[in-house]
């Protein structure tokens, strides 16, 4: 009688892992962190159409970091402190029923240590709270979950969601640092994503891209604004630092509140990114998978998804586009090779390159404790950006448990200083 071979073990016995069933959907709400609050709302929608119940934390207080620590290695870096944070914080707050309720993480499948949050997640709770799933969301196949699939509609709809909330992100962003009449901005982006929402619910009414851009920009541009320019500010860094209100301590408004206008990159440059790493590594290391083909296809639809967003800001005229990815890489081969790609790569360089190549000079850079390569891609190749654009004005700011909002804000102000001048 033949000997079966060994089946290798995918998960450690040292911490219960709870599985998400099909059972548990209808009853449970699946908690997400605060990173991109309009997109997160988005795709909170899109899942309401297959029968999940979501829920974007907002809880933000000390305690969040506090829990964080007490849950996390110290070496930990800061974004993972964060989010465990918030879900511990979250979970003892007792506004959940802590046996109906499930986490959910991204995960890029990249060398980056947020691929294994997932895993950290699960050694925090696993103390008090075993009973509680933690599902992954990704595109690469990792900790499949028959309860949690990617599937086509799905993959689908999460893709709308990111272009839907990068032109949300970007409307906003250009009109609330003008608006005449108080949080009219903030009212008419509620209404979009309450209609973008609905649009989530229908078989293929939010694909028509085109007519939703067009009202979109129509119903952003008819805001009462003033004439004044203001200083443009840039924000780039790692992706979690540099979206998340939680994590840089709601550097969006503390510029608005400034007199600035930020100019943070949507959410597409990042996805594309990763796509293109891929189709990278399949040249760099001689290697083609069936999986390289499917990235190709998969970057060169949403590329052109990417052309047509910009196509049409351009045709309105009132708000400045996005920058073309294919511009971004040719600005990254300027400073550094495209396989440098640990962290978020040369992705950094190219949005600094980028963003004083077209105007918006005033840039900072988040970078979060424990995240190395970024200080190495951000931080570390300041010094030739400035040499490249000598009125580029690059500021990285530290965020970490023990630095201070004061301190971070008060080095916020004296880069201010000098793009007023």
């Amino acid at each position: 009688m033949s000997k079966q071979p060994k089946q290798q073990k995918q998960y450690s016995d040292r911490v219960k892992r709870t599985t998400f069933t099909e059972d548990m959907k209808k009853d449970y709400t699946i908690l997400i962190p605060d990173m991109l609050p309009i997109h997160f709302n988005l795709i909170i929608k899109a899942y309401e159409h297959f029968g999940y119940k979501m829920e974007l934390l907002t809880n933000t207080s000390r305690n969040v970091v506090d829990e964080g620590l007490k849950n996390t290695h110290n070496d930990t870096c800061y974004p993972a402190l964060l989010v465990i944070g918030q879900y511990m914080d979250a979970l003892k707050s007792g506004k959940y029923d802590v046996n109906k309720v499930a986490l959910l993480i991204s995960q890029t499948g990249g060398g980056c240590r947020a691929s294994n949050y997932i895993y950290l997640i699960r050694k925090a709770i696993s103390t008090q709270f075993p009973q509680v799933p933690v599902l992954s969301l990704n595109f690469s196949g990792l900790e499949p979950n028959p309860a949690f699939p990617m599937t086509i509609p799905i993959i689908t709809r999460l893709i709308y969601c990111v272009l839907y909330g990068d032109m949300l992100m970007l409307l906003y962003n250009q009109c609330k640092p003008y608006e005449i009449n108080k949080n009219s901005t903030d009212q008419l982006l509620a209404r979009w994503q309450h209609r973008i929402g609905k649009l989530m619910g229908t078989k293929t009414q939010f694909m028509n891209t085109k007519s939703i851009y067009r009202a979109m920009l129509k119903d952003f541009a008819a805001l009462p604004r003033t004439k004044e320019k203001k200083p443009r500010v840039g924000i780039v860094g790692e992706i979690y630092v540099k979206y998340s209100p939680l994590a840089n301590n709601d550097l969006n408004n503390f510029l608005m509140s400034e007199g600035c206008e930020p100019n943070v990159p949507g959410l597409l440059d990042f996805v594309l990114y990763c796509a293109s790493d891929l189709i990278n590594d399949a040249r760099l290391y001689d290697k083609q998978t069936p999986r390289t083909a499917a990235y190709k296809i998969g970057y060169d639809v949403l590329y052109k998804f990417q052309r047509e967003q910009i196509k049409m800001i351009e045709e309105q005229g009132e708000f400045f586009p996005p920058h073309d990815f294919e511009h971004l890489r040719a600005c990254a081969d300027k400073y550094m090779n495209q396989g440098v790609k640990m962290g978020e790569g040369w992705l950094i360089t190219a949005e600094m390159a980028a963003l004083a190549e077209t105007g918006t000079e005033n840039i900072i850079c988040t970078q979060p404790f424990g995240c190395l390569p970024n200080h190495i891609v951000a931080k570390g190749m300041s010094r030739v950006i400035k040499e490249a654009y000598p009125n580029a004005n690059i500021v990285a700011i530290d965020y970490d448990p023990g630095a201070t909002k004061v301190n971070q804000e008060n080095r916020i102000k004296l880069m201010l200083a000098n793009a007023k001048k």
